[in-house]
């Protein structure tokens, strides 16, 4: 039987890799010293197995097939979007299918990959969270890209699903729990609905997977012509609302939002937000220990929240 020994949520962002501070009082400086201090309490609490829930950001997904959550059970890779990590990443594949098959008797028929591309959005917070360290874990992919989204009670649903699968599992070993999202931040639109993604854009988050490395290259330069703006738009107000609400066990007022509310708020980036509903729903604590940055520079909110202390 496993140990769920907490959830560390935690907002990622392409700027961190692209042009990280030089040091704290740069922008992003005091988030990524945070990120820091929470890897040494990660590395003290020894975890065996970490699930991370993150987003895709058009690398692994498309809407030529577009599923609302993806669970990663024999191989995954990092795809080094925005010098991210790339290569292949461990995957505690055991307790993966152990997760699968319980999730599926909840009710919860996920899609699985044997062989599951993942990009910043995973790679990251599990980087940071890990602080390097090889921890074998189980990808849990959700979709936060654009419409049709997974509700947000949906998400609630699934992560107490989740936390009753990891207490369940044939996994002998202490199990941390890493949602990878980011907070309030607007992205262009990428629905393919919207009059305003037509053309080559459209194209693109459709049919992207038959070029995956000429779709990056061309997205990355427009992402990274976004950076650097300090007064790009970030509600910190929101964010650290948000953030007091995890430290409360009542997930409601953040569901009670509603995608247009909470895209009113946080918005369109701020639908990554599921990864930490579902992370808090399965962990089933409160926070006990955040911190948050604004950094318009980064076009978003860094937050990070803890069940744990950290020193």
């Amino acid at each position: 039987m496993s140990e769920i020994i907490g959830l560390v949520g935690i907002s990622h962002s392409p700027f961190a890799t692209m042009t990280p501070p030089r040091g704290r009082s740069e922008p992003g400086g005091r988030f990524l010293a945070d990120a820091a201090r929470v890897a040494e309490a990660v590395a003290r609490l020894a975890p065996d197995a970490v699930v991370v829930i993150g987003p895709d950001h058009f690398h692994a997904n498309f809407y030529d097939q577009m599923p609302p959550f993806v669970l990663g059970v024999e191989q995954a890779v990092g795809f080094g979007d925005f010098g991210s990590r790339s290569g292949p990443l461990p995957v505690a594949a055991q307790l993966a299918w152990s997760v699968r098959d319980a999730l599926a008797e909840a009710g919860f028929d996920l899609s699985l990959s044997y062989a599951l591309t993942v990009d910043h959005g995973v790679t990251q917070g599990y980087e940071m969270v890990c602080g390097g360290r090889p921890v074998p874990l189980v990808p849990l992919i959700v979709n936060t890209a654009a419409p049709p989204l997974p509700s947000m009670s949906r998400c609630v649903q699934l992560g107490r699903a989740l936390g009753e699968a990891l207490r369940g599992a044939d996994f002998p070993g202490r199990v941390l729990v890493v949602a990878s999202g980011g907070l309030s931040h607007w992205l262009p639109p990428n629905d393919p609905r919207d009059p305003a993604v037509a053309g080559e854009r459209r194209e693109a988050v459709i049919h992207g997977r038959a070029n995956l490395q000429a779709f990056a290259a061309a997205r990355e330069p427009r992402v990274r012509a976004m950076g650097g703006d300090p007064h790009a738009h970030v509600n910190s107000t929101w964010d650290r609302w948000f953030l007091k609400q995890l430290a409360a066990p009542d997930l409601t007022p953040i569901t009670a939002l509603g995608d247009e509310g909470l895209e009113e708020q946080a918005g369109s980036g701020g639908h990554e937000i599921r990864t930490w509903l579902i992370g808090q729903a399965a962990v089933d604590r409160p926070f006990v220990w955040t911190r948050y940055e604004p950094v318009p520079q980064w076009i978003t909110g860094m937050g990070i929240g803890t069940t744990f202390e950290v020193n």
